[in-house]
């Protein structure tokens, strides 16, 4: 199955979206306590599987990469991981879902990066969207900038939220500003 993970998140066409950001979710998971066996297992494989299908042109993304999970877990997990992967496509989450909050704090959570990593992540998607004339481009991620800091809190989980929140609001404060300057 590894290899398996291994070939999707190395396909060609990502800068952002490989195993590298697949590494960074399980680190930032191994860091969360209080997780039991099952939970700690069906947050590895919804993070295994998230951007397992990943093309910049699609908006089906997380369908994709749900079904490819389901057909590689157990059964009695299968349904959880499908709607933990499908809470990545608006990072939406009831205050109420730990798992959710959790799934969707650390898919997060390059947007709490310090400065120079934030700038290797934006310059990364870009690369990701590179068939996108600058104008279209400026003009999406704007838009897509604007609702995370529209919203009450970007990091659901308390925990990273604490750590995280006030740097990703200056991080996509700093984008914002230089995508608008171009």
């Amino acid at each position: 199955m590894i290899e398996q993970v291994l070939r999707y998140y190395s396909s060609p066409g990502r800068h952002y979206h490989t195993i590298g950001h697949i590494e960074d979710c399980l680190q930032q998971l191994a860091r969360i306590e209080g997780l039991n066996g099952e939970e700690r297992e069906i947050l590895t494989q919804a993070f295994l599987w998230h951007d397992a299908v990943y093309d910049p042109v699609r908006s089906d993304n997380e369908e994709c990469s749900a079904a490819l999970a389901v057909g590689h877990c157990d059964a009695g997990i299968r349904d959880e991981i499908r709607r933990l992967i499908l809470l990545t496509k608006s990072h939406i989450v009831d205050d109420t879902d730990r798992l959710g909050s959790i799934m969707v704090s650390i898919d997060l959570s390059i947007l709490g990066a310090d400065a120079a990593g934030y700038a290797k992540y934006a310059a990364a998607i870009r690369e990701e969207y590179g068939h996108v004339p600058q104008a279209d481009y400026t003009k999406g991620r704007a838009a897509v900038l604007k609702r995370f800091l529209e919203r009450p809190v970007i990091f659901p989980y308390p925990p990273l939220r604490e750590r995280l929140e006030q740097a990703a609001r200056r991080n996509i404060t700093k984008e914002m500003t230089e995508l608008t300057e171009q």
